[in-house]
Parts: C-alpha cells; sequence; structure tokens
C-alpha cells in the first residue's frame, strides 16, 4: 500500500454516507451500532448463531440487492439500513503495532497511543518463535482492546512476508528478511498470535482478528530506475516461485490459517497478480485457503490505467473477480461493477461468491453475533493498551534482535564506573520519531539514545554532527567533533531512515547516506579513544570502511527499535542485555548497486556476470554475511542427537529413480520427487544440540541449522537454514537446542520446473564450523 487516491475515494464514500442517512426512512443516528442487535434485526437468519457459519453468509448474500452487493466489494463497505447492518472499514494496519497508516484506526478519543514495538526486521533477527507470537498477541490484544471503544476495524492488513531479496528494497524492514525458512516460520507465528486460538475451521465465531498475508507474490521494488511497483512485472521461474516467492505464503496459510491474502500491484509473469486466476485457486484448493482476497490500493484500478492490461475498467473487474479476488482496497469496483453486470462482463455469482468469503470472515470475528459480539474480549479497553507488560516485551525484542557485528578487543561493554563523561553524536541520537520505521502509530512513552544513555551515564552530551539523516552537508559537524574530544567514549549513531527506505522509495545506494561516512571519520579522528558505531534502518549498509578501522572499536546494528530503543541500546552498551541477534538478511557491498534490481532471478549466472541473491545464491563477497551476529560471551557446539544414515523404505523410490527421464543431476546424484515419497512425516527426525557457554556473562543464543548437499548440483542452494532455536546460556553453563527436521521440506532442492526433489546420498548439517554427517539413501 498505498496509491489509493484518497481524495477521490473520501469524496465518493462521502456521498454514500449522506445516501444512506439522509435517505428515508432510516437516519445515521437511528442505525444500530453492530449488526444483529435485538429486537429489530435479531431476527434474520445470518444471525442465528447455532446455523454454520456458510450457511449464514448464504443467508445474508440472498437478502442483498445487486446494488447493496456492489457496496460491500470495497475496503469501506457500505451500511445497509434495511438489515440493520452498520458500515464497515475493512483496512486496519498493525506491522509491529497499531499502526494509523490505514482508515480503519484512528488515534484520539480513549485510545491516543498503542505500544511501539521494533520493526520486523529487528525482531526477525532475534531468531526466537516464541517471542514473536508474543509480540503478535500483545498487538492483537491493543488492536481489539481499541476496536472495543470504536478506534480500529477487526481485520488487519499484514504481516508482510514477501522475500527480502534486494538489499535496495525500500520495504524490506518490513519483513522477517532474506530466508523463506523465517519468513514461513514468522508469517505462521505472528498469525497464530495475532488470530487466537483459530484452526482454520469455518463452523463458530472464533477468531480474536483477522491477519492478511501480504503481498501475493513476488513483489518486492518499489521505484527503481524505470520501474515502479505499479507497473513492474516480475519475471520469475518456476524454480524461483516454488523455492524462495511462494513458501511463506504457503506457511501463513496451512499452518498460519491466515483468514486474509493480500494481492499485489505488480504482474507476475505478464499477468496482473490480482488477475493470476491459477495463483489464488491454489492457495484456495492446494493450501486450504478460507478467507477473503484483497487487492493492494488501486491494484484494480492500476490495471487498466496503468499497465493497459485490460481493455476497459469494466474488464479490469472481471479478470479480478473471476481470479478470485474479493475485494478492492479502493473505490473502483463501486464505480464500475454494476456496469460490468450490464455488460455481461460480471455476472451476479461472481459477486456473490465474493461476498461469501467476505461475510465469512466477519461471522468468524463475531460481527454478526449481535449482544453476544459486545461480550466476547469486551473485557479489553483503554487499559489493556501501553500496558507494563507490553512495554517489557517491546524492550525484551529490542534487546535479543540487536546485533553486534564488531567489538575489537572487547571493546564494549562499558563498565559504568569507568566511563565518567559519554558524547553521542548523530541525527538520530534524540530524536525517538525515527525509531519506528514505516507502519507505525503513535508510541506511548518513546526513549531517545540520549535518555537511555543518560540514565547511565548523566554526563552525557549529544550532537547531531549532520542537520538530518540524508545528511547533505558538513554543517555541524564541528560541534560534533567538539563534543567527541571531551569524553571519555563517544557514540555515533548513523544509518537510515524513512527519508532513505520507504515505501513507494528504493535505495539507489548501499553506503552511508550524504555524508554521514565523514561524519564517523571526522568524529572517530577527533575521539581518545575508538568510537562506537551504532547502524539505525532496516536495509543493509556497506561499513567496510568502519569494520577496517582500528578507530572504530565497535560496529552494533538496531534497526528500527521502537518506543524503548534508547533503553535497549544503553542496556546493550553497558552489558546488561548481553547482544544475541543474528542478521536476517546478507550486508552486500556497494558495487552490489550495478545489479539490476528488476532482475528476479535467485541464482547466480556466471555467464552474464550476475552473482545471485542472498546467502542460498550469492556468489560474491559481503560485508557481513546472513546469521552474522558476535555476543559478549563466546558458544561452542555439539551434536547430541542426529541421524546418520535415513533409508527411504516403503517407498517407491528404486522404481522411480530407474523411469525415463531419469532425474539425477550431472554430477550423478539421485533425486526422487518428495510426491514420490510414502510418508513424509516419517522421515522427520530430531537434532539435539549441546550450546556451551563459554564466557563469564549469561547470553541469549540463536542456534542457526543450515543444510548442504555434499556435491552442491546446479540450481542447488550453496547452502540452506533448516532450523534455528534460541536458547539461553548462564555463563559457563550449558543449554539444549532441539531442531525437527523434516527431509521432504528442509533437505529437498526445486528443479527448473518448479518440481521439489530429494537428493539421495550424502548430506551435511553445520553448526557453525561443526559438520555432521547424513546419508539419505533409497
Amino acid at each position: 500500500m498505498r496509491r489509493l487516491h484518497l481524495h477521490r475515494q473520501s469524496i465518493l464514500q462521502f456521498l454514500l454516507y449522506l445516501f444512506t442517512c439522509f435517505s428515508p426512512p432510516i437516519a445515521c443516528d437511528e442505525l444500530p451500532k453492530a449488526a444483529c442487535e435485538p429486537p429489530g434485526y435479531a431476527s434474520f437468519p445470518f444471525c442465528n448463531t447455532s446455523l454454520p457459519v456458510h450457511a449464514r453468509a448464504r443467508a445474508l448474500v440472498s437478502l442483498l440487492t445487486l446494488p447493496e452487493k456492489i457496496q460491500q466489494l470495497s475496503n469501506g463497505a457500505a451500511a445497509v439500513p434495511r438489515l440493520g447492518l452498520p458500515a464497515y472499514q475493512w483496512w486496519s494496519e498493525s506491522l509491529h503495532g497499531v499502526a494509523s497508516n490505514g482508515p480503519g484506526v484512528a488515534f484520539g478519543g480513549p485510545v491516543r497511543a498503542a505500544t511501539g514495538f521494533p520493526q520486523v526486521i529487528l525482531s526477525a533477527a532475534a531468531f526466537n518463535r516464541t517471542l514473536w507470537r508474543a509480540l503478535a498477541r500483545a498487538i492483537a490484544v491493543e488492536a481489539r482492546a481499541m476496536h472495543n471503544v470504536g478506534q480500529a476495524g477487526l481485520t488487519f492488513w499484514a504481516p508482510n512476508i514477501n522475500i527480502f531479496r534486494d538489499p535496495r528494497w525500500g520495504r524490506g524492514q518490513e519483513t522477517p528478511g532474506e530466508d523463506p525458512l523465517v519468513a514461513s516460520e514468522y508469517a505462521v507465528q505472528y498469525v497464530k498470535g495475532f488470530q487466537g486460538e483459530y484452526d482454520g475451521g469455518g463452523s463458530s465465531s472464533s477468531m480474536m482478528l483477522s491477519a492478511c498475508c501480504k503481498h501475493y507474490t513476488a513483489y518486492d521494488l518499489e521505484k527503481w530506475g524505470n520501474f515502479t511497483r505499479y507497473t513492474f512485472n516480475a519475471q520469475v521461474t518456476e524454480q524461483d516461485m516454488e523455492d524462495t516467492y511462494q513458501p511463506p505464503f504457503r506457511s501463513c496459510i496451512q499452518e498460519g490459517f491466515a483468514s486474509c491474502l493480500m494481492c499485489s500491484y505488480n504482474q507476475v509473469n505478464g499477468v496482473p497478480a490480482c488477475a493470476r486466476g491459477d495463483l489464488l485457486e491454489r492457495a484456495r484448493k492446494e493450501w486450504g485457503f478460507q478467507g477473503y482476497v484483497t487487492s493492494d490500493c488501486d491494484a484494480v484500478a492500476i490495471i487498466y490505467e496503468d499497465q493497459k492490461y485490460s481493455a476497459s475498467p469494466e474488464d479490469s473487474i472481471a479478470d479480478v473477480l473471476k481470479a478470485g479476488m474479493d475485494i478492492n482496497c479502493g473505490t473502483y469496483m463501486l464505480r464500475f461493477t454494476e456496469s460490468a453486470v450490464k455488460m455481461g462482463k460480471v455476472q451476479e455469482e461472481d459477486i456473490d461468491r465474493a461476498l461469501l468469503n467476505l461475510f465469512s470472515v466477519q461471522l468468524r470475528l463475531g460481527l454478526f453475533d449481535g449482544v453476544r459480539a459486545k461480550k466476547r474480549f469486551g473485557w479489553l479497553g483503554p487499559d489493556s493498551i501501553c500496558t507494563a507488560e507490553h512495554r517489557q516485551l517491546a524492550l525484551e525484542a529490542a534487546r535479543q534482535g540487536i546485533v553486534l557485528l564488531k567489538n575489537d578487543r572487547g571493546f564494549l561493554p562499558l563498565r559504568k564506573h569507568e566511563v565518567s563523561s559519554l558524547a553521542i553524536i548523530g541525527p538520530a541520537a534524540d530524536d525517538a520519531s525515527i525509531y519506528g520505521g514505516d507502519y507505525t502509530g503513535v508510541p506511548c512513552d518513546p526513549i531517545t539514545f540520549l535518555d537511555g544513555i543518560r540514565s547511565y551515564v548523566p554526563r552525557t552530551s549529544s550532537a547531531p554532527g549532520c542537520i538530518d539523516v540524508p545528511c547533505k552537508s558538513k554543517d555541524g559537524f564541528e560541534e560534533a567533533v567538539t563534543a567527541a574530544k571531551f569524553a571519555d567514549v563517544v557514540i555515533v549513531v548513523a544509518g537510515l531512515n524513512l527519508t532513505e527506505e520507504t515505501e513507494d522509495h528504493d535505495r539507489v545506494s548501499l553506503l552511508l547516506p550524504g555524508k554521514q561516512m565523514d561524519l564517523v571519520r571526522a568524529v572517530a579522528g577527533a575521539s581518545k579513544a575508538p568510537v562506537v558505531l551504532v547502524l539505525m534502518g532496516g536495509g543493509p549498509i556497506d561499513v567496510s570502511f568502519a569494520a577496517d578501522d582500528p578507530l572504530v572499536a565497535s560496529i552494533l546494528w538496531i534497526g528500527y527499535p521502537g518506543e524503548v530503543g534508547g533503553q535497549a541500546l544503553a542496556e546493550a552498551l553497558f552489558g546488561d542485555a548481553n547482544p544475541g541477534g543474528r542478521l536476517p538478511v546478507t550486508w552486500y557491498p556497494e558495487s552490489f548497486t550495478d545489479v539490476p534490481m528488476n532482475d528476479m532471478n535467485m541464482r547466480a549466472d556466471p555467464s552474464r556476470g550476475y552473482p545471485g541473491r542472498t546467502y542460498r545464491f550469492y556468489t560474491g563477497k559481503a560485508v557481513y554475511e546472513f546469521g552474522d551476529g558476535l555476543s559478549y560471551s563466546s558458544y561452542s557446539y555439539k551434536f547430541l542427537r542426529a541421524p546418520q544414515r535415513i533409508r527411504l523404505s516403503g517407498s517407491s523410490a528404486e522404481s522411480y529413480i530407474d523411469r525415463e527421464p531419469p532425474y539425477a543431476t550431472k554430477d550423478g546424484r539421485d533425486l526422487l520427487g518428495v510426491e514420490e515419497v510414502s510418508s513424509c512425516d516419517a522421515l522427520r527426525f530430531r537434532v539435539q544440540v549441546s550450546v556451551v557457554n563459554k564466557g563469564d556473562v549469561d547470553g541469549s543464543h540463536a542456534v542457526l541449522l543450515f543444510w548442504r548437499p555434499r556435491a552442491i548440483g546446479e540450481g542447488s542452494p550453496r547452502k540452506q537454514l533448516i532450523g534455528f532455536e534460541r536458547v539461553h546460556a548462564t555463563a559457563g553453563g550449558e543449554a539444549e537446542a532441539e531442531i525437527v527436521v523434516d527431509p521432504c521440506k528442509h533437505l529437498s532442492v526445486v528443479n527448473e520446473k518448479g518440481r521439489r526433489l530429494l537428493p539421495l546420498g550424502a548430506q551435511v548439517l553445520t553448526l557453525g564450523d561443526l559438520e555432521h554427517q547424513l546419508l539419505i539413501e533409497a
């Protein structure tokens, strides 16, 4: 989101309001506040809570006239006064806290703020499923509480689970990073935490809220060169679609039971995503999707107006409805669906199908349960928002996500009793408005980096150095250098904000913006001791200069840390929190900007000098690798339990391998089609790992288990994350992690036709520098 023509939409919806409220015989103040309220509106069949959801949805659709049906096909669904249905706003946002981006959320009245949790990319760096679900649950509590006082809807358009494919992408900060497994696991935890104890069944009013997996699919370009997200044709191979772009969406639906899917602006191989009936049908028929499909905002309009894909507005409406889209964020369907019906391009049955999906979700949310609806989660209110518990959770997420990238000679942590004065330099040092990233609401009580550090060292001075984050001039350098000269320790906060990366804006460089690099060098040269560099932002930054500079002792990446970022940074600097985050993306060198951003291929192609993308396929040198992250402790691993051999007994492996054409790689490895395995579930195994903290500081540590085939075949990943677990190990102590491996899912590769295959023969599991040999045989 959001290209939406808000002015045009607001005018049209105001006219609808006037028509609804001032046309006899019902005025708006006489409408019920909720559907199915007694005595006048509780007798309709769709209000009968003893009936199955689908039957109630069909009953409601059958009562609507065609004009009334059409008025439900926008994010701002109109009221139906004669049935007692109030208007409903489908568009609310909750990416990392209740956000103010959508019209469904309003900060004012009883609720004027909501907890500002860290941006997703930082929380992802924790590699902690339990944390992710807890964050989603807390956001849901605040969202439902705001709904109860009329300040939010029940349908929220999050999470963003697109793959962070290119380091320049302005919205990569919203995602869990570049790895399909991490994105998939994050999607499942977010949706389950947000929607409540909902198992995908459609028979009762069981959802707390509705989550929406977006943007489906292959969406990861905003504006680069002559390409924009509105008209970009993402040309994706079947191989990349199956093993990179689609897994998060499959997991979001199959395992998370998401109740909403948002189709994206871009085309996928020449067809607008919202008109890709094959992709939307796959979600429903193969993955079991039971929810509604919304367009991104104005995505239906651009099919005709910008992409020139359809011949008329009516054709655009027909294309998306027949493909399986249900609701349009925007007004295009309000304006052109009726004429599309009259022209015979759309049948009323197409509209009915969409409405069944929409009303089914509303019914599962309890919107048509009348008085009962007020009792569901009715105890949540303003006191449930900005709680101490949620603030502590926001702090813990920031603590676990912070990544220590460099720490020469153990410069950090600082010893409080040894630091009498400190200087913090940078435009973000005393500006908490930067700490949220995009899709942010109004934070409760933000703490700046300056305030956080002053709680440890009262004699802390601050100088912005640059006027703002873009740092186009050296105005302010002198003040910063002076502050650095007189401080025992100097912290330089550099990096990105929303002027550099955001929706509708991609980066053009991976270097620090403007003259920030000059600021770091000037301050480091003036400081009594080597400086600490703190990096903000969601996207990777080429800080090779600092990584190699002895005047920069330590580098911390803090992403967008949310409302308690100042406290989290101070705790990390002074050792009250031991950094244990790992990078969820590869940090590429500036030379990567020579790679065309519109090239969607994941795999390297040496014949054209293409280096590939993400740690799985990138063949170039990285500034920092996916999974990099230091600690104030050091850890060693030991495999306690892992199989040495897996035999595919009871499958049709031998007969399959002998078939023509032979499925073997050029290096002779046999490949077995995953669908030919008689029972993938039976092949699952557990890997138990011992983690020993060899340091003198307690630590929370992310264990990352990778896999690679012994012989890397054409198109195979260089290595692949197959599991992760967060453990806590006391100083000198030991902890154990257990990771479940599904060979069909985790140890398989995808061929050029998009078919998933299980390599037979020698495999290698890796934990850091430790390797475990595994043989898969038929």
